[in-house]
């Protein structure tokens, strides 16, 4: 840690990157050119990294969150750490492109933003939004800081939804950086995250006659080479990584700060209130987004097109088992409920059970074998509500909780052989 301005020195560094004083040696040591320079920057230091960051810490507590219920909702396996199911990642709002063709699901242009596909995504991501967050925040102020995250992260799941293009086009190495033929889920802040080193780039530049030399150095062109290696990374993981997010989140970021001034180090903490009008809109967003979300998590529409396009059989044969996965979800929620006494929707998910493509005999006989438990829920709800044996009704449900229990053994068998193959 430096001793002056008490920024974190990388390992092997020899000089303060903010206040540029040498690691080995104190303030006092420096000479009068220098310790003028250093004091400069040193006041600058201390005018914006005293300012609070509290929206950097709210977004990060978020994304945990979001990915505790998705690890939830995946059955809280260790496996699921390293990689969610992909019908949770859709549930939860995932951009998928025939869904907001076809369904008009506008929403997945926001809810990816705060969504991981496994624990390693969301530990990187949220470390890098701990690194660079709270500059951007504390130079901005958190109103624009809101905003700049919000509309980086849609602008890199724009760029993401804008290149995934017919599955039958012959791309090179340079197209499938960008490019994707394959229509799969996608999620991440990544976007959001190039978008404030966007920013903060355009920042170093654009305010480069008035920064002191050590920010000079740290931002503007001192972050061209992260951006590099950022994009080399991508380039070499191409058809992994989505790096047309990457590059719509970083260019709408550089875009951003073009226009947009900072708060300069004296400078009241005042903001005009089209920032807090901006601020609330997308905050309001994000919220209307999820509330979406929540209204179809359980919609099996959601997982599967309804006009598919043309696909090779082990896609179609995943499709189908997705279909199916997200109809027995469904129906299991439906039962637990029954069982409780609410049959509201038991008729309206048999309908969806019949609907299912069979996969195989094993899957048709335990869809069957669901359908008839959830009739004959309702048939015990409808007979407690009625004038019936309590004597009875307490039998016929200790046996239907029976049956229900050697169901989902019977499922979960049939997951860890037959179901694998799908």
């Amino acid at each position: 840690m430096c001793r002056s301005c008490g920024a974190i020195i990388g390992a092997g560094e020899q000089i303060c990157a903010v206040c540029g004083v040498p690691v080995n040696e104190t303030p006092a040591q420096t000479s009068q050119p220098r310790t003028t320079v250093d004091r400069e920057t040193l006041r600058f230091a201390r005018a914006i990294l005293n300012r609070p960051h509290k929206f950097t810490i709210i977004l990060l507590i978020l994304n945990f969150f979001v990915f505790l219920m998705m690890w939830e909702s995946a059955g809280m396996s260790w496996r699921a750490f390293w990689a969610l199911p992909e019908h949770v990642l859709i549930a939860y709002g995932a951009k998928l492109n025939r869904l907001i063709d076809e369904n008009g699901q506008w929403w997945r242009f926001v809810t990816p933003i705060f969504l991981h596909v496994n624990l390693p995504h969301l530990l990187i991501n949220m470390y890098c939004l701990w690194i660079v967050g709270p500059y951007v925040e504390k130079l901005y102020g958190s109103a624009k800081f809101v905003v700049i995250w919000v509309v980086t992260g849609i602008a890199g799941v724009v760029g993401s939804y804008l290149t995934v293009i017919n599955s039958d086009a012959q791309l090179g190495s340079l197209g499938r950086f960008l490019f994707k033929t394959q229509d799969v889920a996608s999620a991440g802040a990544s976007g959001a995250l190039f978008g404030l080193v966007g920013v903060l780039f355009v920042f170093g530049i654009k305010f480069r006659h008035e920064l002191p030399e050590g920010f000079k150095r740290a931002f503007g062109t001192g972050l061209v080479p992260l951006i590099l290696i950022n994009l080399f990374i991508g380039y070499v993981g191409r058809g992994l990584i989505d790096n047309a997010a990457h590059l719509g989140g970083l260019i709408s970021g550089a875009a951003l700060a073009l226009v947009v001034q900072y708060r300069r180090p004296g400078e009241r903490a005042s903001i005009t209130v089209s920032w807090y009008v901006l601020q609330v809109a997308v905050m309001v967003l994000v919220l209307v987004s999820f509330f979406k979300v929540v209204q179809r998590f359980s919609d099996p529409v959601n997982l599967v097109s309804r006009r598919p396009p043309p696909q090779t059989a082990n896609s179609e044969k995943r499709n189908d088992f997705v279909a199916y996965s997200a109809a027995l979800h469904q129906a299991q929620e439906t039962l637990n409920r029954a069982l409780k006494g609410d049959v509201t929707n038991v008729d309206e998910t048999i309908k969806q059970l019949d609907a299912v493509v069979p996969l195989d005999a094993r899957a048709d006989e335990l869809k069957a074998q669901l359908r008839e438990l959830l009739v004959r829920a309702k048939q015990q709800a409808d007979s407690e509500s009625g004038a019936g044996s309590p004597e009875k009704d307490s039998k016929l449900l200790a046996a239907l909780l029976e049956d229900v229990n050697s169901w989902k053994q019977q499922h979960n068998d049939w997951l860890k052989t037959t179901g694998r193959n799908y």
